[in-house]
């Protein structure tokens, strides 16, 4: 009798599947906590004093991580060390530099709304690079998840009549961190193919160090740190939080379900990334949801779940069909 094992087993590769789509979306709600953190930092340090600071400390942890599996190294051919480079230095060091500065140039709702941005970016780079097909009726749901994030942002208001608060320096950082953020998701399901999400995330962190170093030390900001007790605790804690909350961990499991979910799929996943940042301001601030704003939950999670189960779906005929064909 023929052994069949589990990782041949169709039911288990549509539960992989489907458990890699809403790993992304968890990934992505961690997001949302992050200006949490970085909003506070603001008051002490500069965007890329932030940044630097961060990435050295998430760097102490990938180094070890990186050696272990330095195997993965070795099969790194030159597409994907350009990968890695748009990934690490654009998407982790540039990226979350322009966001940084954004949120100090901008209404942060603007903000918010810009980053909306990354599907489309990723779509057209999923498309032209890996050669992805999307998913029936991928179109429909994917404005329907837009129009949620726009009701969580905006609710029915229309300021887009407001140009001044479109056309000018935030905006276009927030437009440019989307579209690293967006390329990012691409060239990280690129790498994927080829090493472990552990190294991904890892080489994500480590490679932006030389590229933060240097726009630091030509920013030549002044390092200040708070001279209270108090509020040398706060700012410690703070970083601490943000480097291994909305940086490390949320990185480990979006690149984990990304190693299964293609990259089109995935940009919609993210969009879980303002609901997190609702759910923040409420517990956080105490901004009471609007009934606008729990409309966009509603059509989010609809767009998501309908992604999900599409995804489980093409899953299940892909597995079905080469045992149709032997029989």
């Amino acid at each position: 009798m023929e052994k069949t094992s589990a990782a041949a087993s169709p039911v288990y590769r549509k539960e992989r599947s489907n458990t890699g789509f809403w790993l992304v979306v968890l990934g992505a709600a961690l997001w949302g906590v992050d200006p949490l953190f970085r909003i506070i930092l603001l008051n002490t340090m500069t965007s890329t004093q932030i940044v630097l600071v961060e990435h050295i400390i998430v760097s102490l942890i990938a180094i070890p991580v990186l050696w272990k599996f330095r195997s993965d190294l070795k099969n790194l051919r030159a597409r994907h060390w350009i990968a890695v480079i748009f990934i690490s230095w654009g998407g982790s060091a540039l990226a979350t530099v322009l966001f940084t500065m954004a949120l100090t140039h901008n209404d942060p709702n603007t903000v918010l709304l810009l980053q909306k941005m990354q599907p489309l970016f990723a779509i057209v780079l999923a498309k032209l690079l890996l050669k992805e097909t999307l998913p029936r009726r991928f179109g429909g749901l994917f404005f329907i998840a837009l129009a949620g994030t726009y009701l969580l942002t905006f609710g029915f208001t229309l300021p887009l009549g407001n140009w001044d608060n479109w056309i000018h320096a935030g905006s276009l950082l927030s437009l440019g961190a989307a579209a690293l953020w967006g390329g990012s998701t691409v060239m990280g399901r690129l790498m994927l193919g080829q090493a472990r999400y552990e190294t991904v995330t890892s080489l994500r962190f480590v490679v932006a160090l030389p590229l933060l170093i240097f726009m630091t030390w030509n920013e030549g900001a002044a390092w200040t740190f708070p001279s209270g007790t108090g509020e040398q605790t706060a700012v410690i804690l703070n970083i601490l939080g943000q480097a291994l909350l909305p940086g490390l961990l949320s990185l480990l499991l979006y690149y984990k379900g990304l190693s299964s979910t293609k990259a089109s799929v995935a940009t919609l996943a993210e969009l879980s990334f303002p609901m997190a940042g609702v759910l923040v301001n409420w517990i956080a601030f105490r901004t009471l949801i609007t009934w606008e704003q729990l409309l966009g939950f509603i059509l989010i999670w609809v767009a998501l779940f309908a992604i999900s189960r599409q995804q489980e779906r093409s899953s299940t005929a892909a597995d079905a069909a080469p045992k149709l064909r032997t029989e």
